[in-house]
């Protein structure tokens, strides 16, 4: 009877204790992201849809969870985003535009002042052809800046708080590029 109760106990715990990947559009985001000494917890995730296509999943890592996209953005806190693409129909040119476009909505269109930034950084997309499968973890490091990772490799490193809060704006900010994205990221 002893051992029942214990083996039941350990399960209970070993249940309690595991996190869950999530599985979205057929991607999995792990529970949990690591980069350097840094861990990260799935905060939450969803699917970047224009018209009928679907064009890449998402997933929101933090250090704690939150639902509070105003603080997530502004927070000078580690924080990191990864973009699985999951289209065929996305290639350099069109993910350029389509960032611009995300940082001209998050700015609420005043992208000057960070504009040499923007630039730099969709060079990220340019430098090798983006296919479907390929993986983009983008790391805000605080002191550091945002650091840009395709399938595992380093990419370019973007200096500035300011630059963070335009780059996450693109999904968290009051004109995100897609609603129902953004309230999958916070957990909803």
């Amino acid at each position: 009877m002893k051992s029942n109760h214990f083996a039941f106990l350990l399960l209970l715990f070993t249940c309690l204790g595991s996190e869950a990947q999530t599985t979205i559009n057929g991607i999995t985001l792990a529970a949990r992201l690591k980069r350097d000494n840094t861990e990260l917890v799935l905060n939450g995730g969803g699917i970047r849809k224009k018209m009928f296509l679907k064009l890449y999943t998402a997933g929101l890592y933090l250090a704690a969870k939150s639902n509070n996209a105003g603080e997530i953005k502004d927070a000078d806190k580690t924080i990191a985003i990864q973009l699985t693409i999951t289209s065929g129909m996305i290639n350099s040119n069109n993910m350029s535009e389509a960032i611009q476009e995300g940082f001209g909505k998050s700015l609420k269109g005043n992208t000057a002042p960070l504009q040499s930034k923007i630039d730099q950084f969709i060079t990220t997309f340019k430098k090798e052809a983006i296919k479907e499968g390929d993986v983009f973890e983008l790391w805000y490091v605080s002191g550091e800046g945002v650091k840009s990772f395709k399938n595992g490799k380093l990419q370019s490193t973007i200096p500035g708080l300011d630059f963070k809060k335009a780059l996450f704006g693109i999904w968290l900010s009051d004109t995100p590029v897609d609603e129902d994205l953004k309230k999958g990221l916070l957990g909803g």
